[in-house]
């Protein structure tokens, strides 16, 4: 059993709240977590009981409205979902409200620990909404930390659900998937939260054809080799790979020219010998800070509807790359890291008519 404890720096902001969360189910072990309140709140507080011991209590007020506002602005940017944001709006007032009572009662050192304990308080309440809103009903059609809506999935093959793991769907881990199709092997991805939900359930049947869900990679880098003498050179690709596997780095996504090969990979521990080692072949180009974002779903790449949708959705975005045909549970875009959260809201009304 952990114990772990994050001071107000550390949750006092939504996205460091995020990181928290990461930090404490990453490893697979019982653990309590302590928070401090967010930061700024105990000195607001502190000034909040210091007016009231005074009898200020229209200053107290104007302390109140003002911690109240920052509170109301922090839970907008840490949660997406309506219904856990409508939790956490009903945790704040009840917090404020309780502080709002006390400017009409009269002060004692009782009411003094009260006061301060209601950052605290805050802050761990909302923290188990954020969390709440994490382990879902099932694997959803999207990435709900990012898009405003979506929705559980009912049933993937494990084909689909593969591509979904590999390319970003934090629910499952890929290495999870392999037993169990080779044994025929359902599984069933529930929450513990919501016992009666019917969650999702993989197996080998997709039950439907047609786009599935969207799922997001990020951390990747781009790889371009531009180069004249690529052209109908025999085994030119043979050597290009050679450098990757030198260096026991895999590639996520490729995409060939005649003139230029571009290939994405996600590990850049040995990026700097990788170009050098490529640059005796031609031209070499790398952008970093890009998102893969794949598109999943039973035979979509021999759907043309999908690929009229997909593209008219997001034909303002600028495309780094498109990987079409490989697999035909899978179409993926690489796309500026800085483009992925509009690029998942497009596609989930372009494909889904979720907004």
């Amino acid at each position: 059993m952990k114990v772990m404890k994050f001071g107000g720096t550390s949750v006092g902001k939504p996205e460091r709240m995020h990181q928290v969360a990461q930090l404490i189910t990453k490893d697979n072990e019982p653990v309590i977590i302590v928070l401090s309140a967010l930061s700024g709140t105990t000195n607001a507080l502190v000034e909040i009981s210091n007016h009231l011991a005074e009898s200020n209590k229209d200053e107290a007020r104007v302390c109140i409205q003002k911690l109240e506002a920052h509170y109301q602005s922090f839970i907008l940017s840490l949660l997406k979902q309506p219904e856990f944001l409508a939790k956490a709006k009903a945790i704040v007032a009840e917090h404020f409200e309780f502080l709002n009572i006390i400017t009409r009662i009269s002060f004692s050192e009782a009411l003094n620990k009260d006061i301060l304990a209601q950052g605290e308080l805050m802050s761990t309440r909302l923290f188990s909404v954020y969390l709440e809103e994490q382990d879902i009903d099932g694997m959803h059609n999207n990435d709900p930390r990012v898009v405003n809506k979506t929705i559980a999935i009912e049933q993937l093959s494990f084909d689909e659900a593969a591509e979904l793991a590999y390319f970003g769907a934090k629910i499952l881990h890929p290495t999870c998937i392999w037993p169990a199709q080779q044994q025929n092997v359902p599984v069933k991805l529930l929450n513990t939260m919501e016992p009666t939900a019917k969650g999702t359930t993989i197996m080998h049947e997709a039950g439907s054809v047609g786009v599935k869900a969207i799922a997001a990679k990020d951390g990747i880098f781009a790889i371009k080799i531009r180069s004249s003498r690529m052209l109908l050179a025999y085994g030119f690709l043979r050597k290009v790979f050679e450098v990757f596997e030198k260096y026991k780095t895999s590639i996520d996504m490729i995409t060939t020219s005649e003139v230029a090969v571009s290939v994405t990979i996600d590990n850049p521990v040995f990026l700097n010998e990788i170009i050098r080692e490529l640059e005796p072949f031609g031209v070499v180009e790398t952008d970093t800070e890009q998102t893969i974002i794949s598109i999943v779903g039973n035979q979509i790449a021999e759907t043309k509807e999908v690929l009229m949708k997909l593209f008219d959705a997001i034909h303002d975005i600028p495309v780094r790359m498109v990987s079409y045909g490989g697999s035909p549970h899978n179409i993926s875009l690489l796309v500026p890291s800085a483009y992925k959260k509009e690029t998942l809201q497009l596609l989930n009304k372009g494909l889904f008519g979720l907004e």
